[in-house]
C-alpha cells in the first residue's frame, strides 16, 4: 500500500508559484509593493512533493513591447525605404533631364551654320520678306530651346568664349576689348558650344598681347 500510494504522488504534476513582481496591478492600474508568492494550487506543500516551478512575471517578456519593437523595426525599414525610392526618382529626374538637353544641344548645334548664314544675309541686306520671317521664327525657337548667342562688339575679351584671330592697340580702351566679331558664339545652358572669333583691341602700351588664332577664309565670310 506504501508502494502504491508513491506511486500515485509520482504521477502528481509539479506545483508551479508565480511572483509577480510588476509595480504596475494589470487590474487595477495602481502602483503595488512588490508581489509575493501567489501559489497557483491550493494545499500544504509535503517535504515529499518536487521544488514548485517559480515563474517570475517582471523577467517574461511583456507581449505588447515585443510588438511595439516590431511595429518600430517595421516602421524604420519602411522610412529607409521611402528615403531610398526618393533618392532613385531623383536620379532618374536628373538623368531624364541631362539626356533631354544633350539632345537638344545636339540639334541646335547642327543649326549653328544656317544661323551663321541668317546672319551674314542680314548683314548684306538680303533676309527679307518671307524668308525673314521664317529666319526670325527659326532663330526664336533656338533661343527658346536654350541657345545664347555671345559675342558682342564692347565686350570684354575673355579668352574662355572668345578666339581672337585680329588684335591691335589703342588708347581709346582700358584693357583688352572685343572691337570685331568675325562670327558669333554660342552657349547652350552652361556649356559653351562654340567660341565666338572676334578681333581685340589692347590699351596702348599693354606688354600683354593676346594671340592671335588662325582662321580659315571660309570662316571671316
Amino acid at each position: 500500500m506504501s508502494r502504491h500510494h508513491s506511486e500515485e504522488n509520482s504521477d502528481e504534476e509539479p506545483r508551479v508559484v508565480v511572483r509577480d513582481r510588476r509595480r504596475i496591478d494589470p487590474d487595477t492600474g495602481q502602483v503595488r509593493d512588490a508581489g509575493g508568492e501567489v501559489p497557483a494550487q491550493a494545499g500544504t506543500h509535503a517535504p515529499s512533493e518536487p521544488e514548485p516551478e517559480i515563474v517570475d512575471l517582471a523577467e517574461a517578456e511583456d507581449p505588447s513591447a515585443a510588438i511595439q519593437a516590431q511595429l518600430d523595426e517595421r516602421t524604420a525599414d519602411l522610412q529607409r525605404l521611402q528615403a531610398e525610392y526618393a533618392n532613385y526618382r531623383k536620379r532618374v529626374e536628373r538623368d531624364r533631364e541631362a539626356v533631354a538637353t544633350a539632345a537638344k544641344a545636339q540639334v541646335v548645334v547642327e543649326l549653328l551654320s544656317v544661323l551663321d548664314d541668317i546672319e551674314r544675309a542680314g548683314a548684306h541686306g538680303d533676309l527679307t520678306g518671307a524668308f525673314k520671317a521664317v529666319a526670325e521664327k527659326l532663330i526664336g525657337a533656338v533661343h527658346k530651346a536654350g541657345l545664347e548667342p555671345f559675342g558682342h562688339e564692347g565686350e570684354p575679351f575673355d579668352p574662355s568664349v572668345h578666339e581672337a584671330v585680329q588684335h591691335n592697340t589703342s588708347p581709346d580702351v582700358a584693357g583688352p576689348t572685343v572691337t570685331g566679331v568675325l562670327r558669333r558664339g554660342y552657349r547652350f545652358g552652361d556649356r559653351v558650344v562654340r567660341a565666338a572669333l572676334v578681333a581685340v583691341t589692347d590699351a596702348a602700351g599693354d606688354t600683354v598681347p593676346v594671340p592671335p588664332v588662325e582662321v580659315s577664309a571660309e570662316e571671316q565670310t
